[in-house]
């Protein structure tokens, strides 16, 4: 792109002023590049200027995703493009250094942590424009049907606990500290800023798609075949909030091998493998399996506003996922850190009402001190026979991540951990690490999204049925490094991916073994190694996979061997044009003339804005920093997308299709008490249409939600400490809401229909058992209010197969069937018990859970139950029964 047609150009110019009264270089921000298959190739451009009457050097930290591969740099001035070279990082910064000092131009970027870069353009001459480029390519995630790609676009502020220490060896607003000794490297001002960015990405996926955003409003243009291109709709955008796309209809992550080679060279694959672990004794295992987990929430300062809201809501829809014989507590923490129970509480009716009382009063204030309350997390869970888990929501703004990830991971052995990254600027770094090393899932939750979404995703990959004790073994082919050389457990639908390096062209086979649910396990995949492909990035994503591996086991190195350690990264960064914490990209341009600069020039920090929410960036000059940290208190990968071929270790029962969600109805007026009910359920279904629809849908959810006063959930009051003071409002800490920048997902053009906020309340009142209960707590008031609750979700396409909500619709069948039992055993419920089973005969989905709904209309004595044995492959019949419970 030519630089004077760089849309991130503004216009007029703003001559943006630091707090220190000096022209901000920088002008603006663009991002472009392509989405094809499972990976984007992404370039950020930064464009500078410099407005004062002496040459300068601009200083920029941005962030970019902790998961990406840095494949390039280069720098545009004066006319030429010149690429940099990738170079031991103090080799690259005395060549930048020289540079400068004897009047050249130069550009360098270093990497301070695997999320966070530092851009230095040295020598940037009075009036003259200079564009730096940073290339990098991302594995997209698959989120619930969708491939997501995510991009960071400030460095936030974040807590810095120790105490200060060090010398400073950067511009930060922080000074080091003992356990954050770079906290001035990543620690930017803090200021109103009028720079913005510009979006400009293709997406070609071989298939339509829906392209939506929870983050921004779009302008989508298509284009040849399937080609989408992208923008924003506002064309610029402030740099205060990640930027999410989503591709929905996507065509999924399948499994099969990708290749890039070019005859006579060495090549590199990806090898993507979705496990189908399902089968009847599985299931039935997965079932009897106990869990102790402890729900970890950051309340500190940071997660004010939104922040706190969802994660309140998140973990009330967690513990609903839990089952009896499950155990659980619940830690909260900022400063310090209180928890529900000193030791894990049996999973019931009480014990999950103490718990939403100690949810409700949690409230956001003071400093993150995260590291232990995830240890005496750690302490809580003590039995190794039983499947232990830690949930940890948090928006990861911290700044000893290194040291939280290794204290955990090393206490924790054999803990999955499972982390949820809420908010528009979470440390990818911390919420990905702390999952993959103890083999858990990281879900990231931005604003606009929905909550029971992420949370009953998450939920599923914690309860799915997973092969241990891996073993990989290549047969027939000869494979070189491969990353990551330590396996990851085989999930069950989740993707496996493999990246490798081959030098010649074979076809063989790859070996997986281990343990599933204390079986045996043994599944082989064909691998067929091209001769000549050509998949651009994928040697990065190799590269950038292998070098963040051995960065990780270099910290348990030291002396000789950690100096060879280091080596080794710098050789692979250098070979393969990576980004390392070891190695570093810079460019020279050699300057001539009255082009050559003398002197020194003086640094010019780019101040970044503040994070969207948080109130501050309405502050102008030196008091913006000050606000934004006394806020803070201070202390002392991806999968591939390979050929349609879907590798199944078993046979799996396909679940039948969803029919499409009914057309909104209105109870009468004159309707009987169970039937308004139904139709109070029924429109918690309904699709949001805009705000107004979005608002009625949480009336409605409210109507059916809020339980009476005298059943407000509530423990005893040893159990749970009353809510803490809420912080006194002031303009630096509780900052008005934040206008809507973009509609939701749901209100995209194009986008997939919500299904209405409602329905996540719905099940955020699920009881312990499974069952629901409104008005009449008798069993039989709970089993009319459950058979209701469940034929609404057949009624709307929403049954145990759900990916959303299946885990939640199965409890709560599993659960009538054995109340429908109790009460036939007693007798006079027989017309009640049959049209409750038939409702959840309806709503089942899958061999084993339809055949426990037919096991209990077997067992049953009276014969007006055992009728539907003759109707359970009717579904007209079954819901006439149904409609006999509804009063209709």
């Amino acid at each position: 792109m030519n630089p004077s047609h760089d849309p991130s150009h503004p216009s007029p110019m703003s001559c943006l002023r630091s707090s220190e009264g000096h022209p901000v270089p920088l002008l603006g921000v663009s991002l472009s590049g392509e989405v094809l298959g499972g990976a984007a190739r992404l370039v950020v451009r930064q464009r500078y200027r410099n407005e004062e009457r002496r040459p300068i050097e601009a200083i920029y930290t941005f962030p970019l995703p902790g998961e990406a591969s840095i494949a390039g740099f280069a720098m545009e001035c004066a006319g030429r493009r010149l690429e940099g070279e990738v170079k031991e990082r103090e080799e690259a910064f005395k060549a930048y250094d020289e540079a400068i000092a004897t009047g050249h131009g130069a550009a360098l970027l270093d990497e301070e942590r695997r999320n966070v870069f530092t851009a230095s353009v040295g020598n940037l001459l009075p009036g003259e424009e200079t564009v730096v480029e940073v290339a990098f390519v991302q594995a997209l995630t698959a989120d619930e049907g969708a491939l997501r790609l995510m991009i960071p676009t400030l460095v936030a502020p974040r807590y810095m606990p120790g105490a200060t220490g060090g010398d400073r060896t950067a511009h930060g607003v922080h000074a080091p500290t003992g356990d954050v000794p770079d906290a001035d490297r990543i620690s930017p001002e803090i200021a109103r800023v009028d720079y913005g960015i510009t979006v400009d990405i293709v997406f070609d996926l071989g298939r339509d798609v829906a392209i939506e955003s929870p983050s921004h409003a779009l302008s989508v243009r298509r284009e040849e075949g399937y080609r989408q291109r992208v923008s924003l709709r506002n064309d610029k955008a402030a740099l205060d909030r990640d930027i999410v796309l989503l591709a929905a209809g996507a065509p999924g992550v399948q499994a099969g091998v990708v290749c890039d080679r070019t005859p006579g060279q060495e090549g590199t694959f990806a090898l993507t493998v979705v496990p189908d672990l399902f089968d009847t004794h599985a299931h039935a295992k997965r079932a009897s399996s106990r869990r102790d987990v402890v729900f970890v929430v950051d309340v500190s300062g940071s997660m004010q506003g939104e922040s706190i809201d969802q994660a309140k809501r998140a973990l009330r829809l967690c513990l609903r996922h839990l089952a009896e014989g499950d155990r659980f507590g619940v830690i909260a923490f900022s400063s310090g850190f209180r928890a529900l129970e000193p030791s894990l509480a049996p999973f019931t009716q009480a014990t999950l009402k103490a718990a939403d009382a100690f949810v409700e009063g949690l409230r956001a204030d003071g400093g993150t001190e995260m590291l232990e309350p995830l240890l005496a997390a750690m302490g809580m869970l003590g039995e190794a026979e039983r499947d232990r888990v830690v949930v940890l929501l948090t928006d990861g703004q911290v700044g000893n991540e290194a040291q939280i990830v290794e204290r955990v991971v090393e206490r924790g052995k054999g803990v999955r951990i499972y982390t949820f990254g809420i908010g528009t600027n979470v440390s990818d770094v911390l919420v990905n690490d702390l999952a993959r090393r103890t083999e858990g899932a990281a879900e990231f939750i931005h604003p606009g999204e929905r909550i029971d979404e992420k949370v009953t995703a998450q939920f599923a990959r914690a309860t799915a049925v997973r092969v241990t004790g891996l073993e990989a073994r290549f047969e027939g082919i000869d494979v070189g490094e491969l990353a990551p050389a330590e396996r990851p457990a085989l999930v069950d639908g989740e993707p496996w991916v493999l990246y490798g390096r081959y030098g010649q062209p074979e076809m063989g086979r790859l070996s997986l073994r281990g343990t599933l649910r204390g079986e045996r396990f043994h599944l082989d995949v064909p691998v067929e190694l091209a001769a000549e492909a050509s998949r651009p990035g994928l040697e990065a994503l190799w590269a950038g996979a292998r070098v963040r591996e051995l960065e990780e086991s270099e910290r348990a190195l030291s002396g000789k061997r950690a100096e060879a350690m280091r080596k080794r990264i710098v050789d692979l960064a250098v070979r393969h044009r990576v980004a390392s914490k070891h190695a570093s990209f810079v460019v020279i341009e050699r300057r001539t003339g009255d082009r050559r600069a003398h002197g020194q020039p003086e640094a010019r920090p780019v101040p970044v804005s503040a994070p969207a929410g948080w109130g501050m960036s309405s502050h102008r000059g030196p008091a913006a920093p000050a606000a934004v940290y006394a806020a803070m208190p201070l202390g002392g990968g991806g999968p591939m997308i390979g050929g349609p071929v879907v590798m199944r270790a078993r046979a799996s029962a396909a679940a039948p299709g969803a029919p499409p969600p009914a057309a909104p109805a209105a109870p009468p007026r004159s309707a009987p008490a169970a039937r308004g009910l139904l139709a109070r359920a029924k429109q918690l279904f309904q699709p949001t249409e805009g705000a107004a629809a979005a608002r009625g849908s949480a009336d409605r959810a409210a109507s059916w939600a809020a339980p009476p006063a005298a059943a407000a959930p509530g423990g005893p009051p040893h159990h749970v400490p009353p809510p803490a003071p809420a912080a006194a409002p002031t303009s630096h800490h509780v900052p008005p809401p934040a206008p809507a920048v973009a509609p939701a997902p749901s209100a995209v053009p194009g986008g997939v229909p919500s299904q209405g906020d409602g329905l996540g309340r719905l099940f955020e009142e699920q009881l312990a058992s499974g069952l629901w209960e409104r008005g009449d707590s008798t069993d039989l008031g709970r089993l009319s209010s459950t058979a209701l609750c469940l034929a609404a979700c057949h009624d709307e396409g929403v049954d145990s197969a759900h990916p959303i909500y299946g885990a939640q619709v199965a409890k709560a069948i599993e659960s009538l069937c054995a109340l429908a039992g109790a009460l036939l055993q007693r007798g006079g419920a027989d017309g009640e018990a049959a049209a409750a089973l038939a409702a959840a005969y309806l709503a089942a989905s899958g061999r084993r859970l339809r055949a426990q709904v037919r096991d209990a209309v077997a067992a049953a004595a009276p014969e007006a139950v055992r009728a539907l044995l003759g109707e359970l492959g009717d579904a007209a019949a079954l819901r006439k029964r149904v409609g006999a419970l509804r009063g209709a």
